[in-house]
C-alpha cells in the first residue's frame, strides 16, 4: 500500500509529455494517491488524457488561473466528485519570451511584470483562497520555483520577480492557512529539461554547469521531483509547512558568488 492511499490531490500545470507536473503526476499515484488535473482550455484536452491515460484517472477540469471567477467555477465543479480533498499541485508559471532575454531594466514593462506575478504566484493564492473550506486537515498545497527567486540568473529576468513573490507567497500563505491545519511549501527544483525551460537562452548551459558544480553530478529529473512533491503530499512530512524545498543536487549551496 503506497503511503498516499485515501489522498486526494488535484494536479495543475500538465501541457506536454516533458511537463514536471506529469512527473509528480506519476509519482503520486505509484503512491496510491487518487488524482484529478487542471487544464488551461479544451484545445489541449486530448493530448492531457493521453499523456494521464496510464495514471487511471478521467477527472479533468478547465480553468484560465488569470480569471477569478474561472478559479471560483474550478472548484465549484471539483466538488461535484470531491466534497474533501488533501490539496493541490501549483505547476503554473508564465513569463512572456522577450522579457526574459533582453535587458532588464530597458525593457521590462509594467504590463508583463504583472501578467507574470499574476498567472506565476497570485494564481497560487487564489486557488488556496477557493479551496481552502474543501481541504481536509493537514491538506499540502504545493507549489514549484527555482533559483532565480533567490540569485541573479542569465535570461531568467522577470521570472525571477514572479517566482521570488511565489515563495514570499508559500511563507504568508502557510503562516495563514496554518489556523486551518493546511500546509504551503514549495519545490525549487535544479535546471530541467522541460517546453518551457528551453526558452531561456542558453538554457543547455545553464544545465551542463548546474551539473559541474553540483554537489552530486547528476541532471535532475521530473520522477525526483516528483518523489519529493509525494512526500510533501503525505502525512509523513505533516511538520513542514512555509519551506522551500531545494531539488537540485545541493547546486544552491555550492555556487559561485555572481551571476551565473
Amino acid at each position: 500500500m503506497g503511503f498516499l492511499k485515501g489522498k486526494k490531490i488535484l494536479i495543475t500545470g500538465i501541457s506536454n509529455e516533458r511537463s514536471i507536473a506529469l512527473g509528480i503526476a506519476k509519482s503520486l499515484y505509484v503512491q496510491n494517491a487518487e488524482l484529478s488535473f487542471v487544464c488551461q482550455n479544451k484545445k489541449i484536452i486530448n493530448k492531457i488524457k493521453y499523456l494521464i491515460n496510464p495514471i487511471n484517472s478521467n477527472s479533468i477540469f478547465f480553468c484560465d488561473v488569470s480569471d477569478d471567477e474561472n478559479i471560483k467555477e474550478l472548484f465549484f465543479n471539483l466538488k461535484k466528485i470531491w466534497n474533501k480533498f488533501d490539496g493541490f499541485i501549483h505547476s503554473i508559471a508564465y513569463c512572456p519570451k522577450d522579457q526574459m532575454y533582453k535587458d532588464f531594466v530597458e525593457n521590462s514593462t509594467k504590463e508583463s511584470f504583472n501578467l507574470a506575478h499574476e498567472i506565476s504566484s497570485y494564481s497560487f493564492l487564489s486557488m488556496a483562497r477557493e479551496a481552502k473550506n474543501m481541504l481536509n486537515k493537514f491538506s499540502s498545497l504545493i507549489t514549484l520555483s527555482y533559483l532565480g527567486a533567490k540569485r541573479v540568473l542569465s535570461n531568467y529576468n522577470m521570472m525571477g520577480l514572479a517566482k521570488a513573490s511565489l515563495e514570499s507567497n508559500v511563507r504568508y500563505m502557510a503562516y495563514s492557512l496554518g489556523k486551518k491545519d493546511i500546509r504551503v511549501n514549495g519545490i525549487s527544483s535544479g535546471p530541467i529539461k522541460t517546453i518551457s525551460s528551453y526558452q531561456i537562452k542558453n538554457f543547455c548551459k545553464i544545465q551542463k554547469y548546474q551539473k559541474s558544480v553540483s554537489l552530486i553530478k547528476n541532471y535532475i529529473t521530473s520522477t525526483q521531483i516528483g518523489n519529493v512533491a509525494a512526500f510533501l503530499c503525505s502525512n509523513l512530512s505533516i511538520g513542514i509547512t512555509g519551506s522551500i524545498i531545494y531539488v537540485d543536487n545541493g547546486f544552491n549551496v555550492n555556487i559561485p558568488n555572481g551571476i551565473i
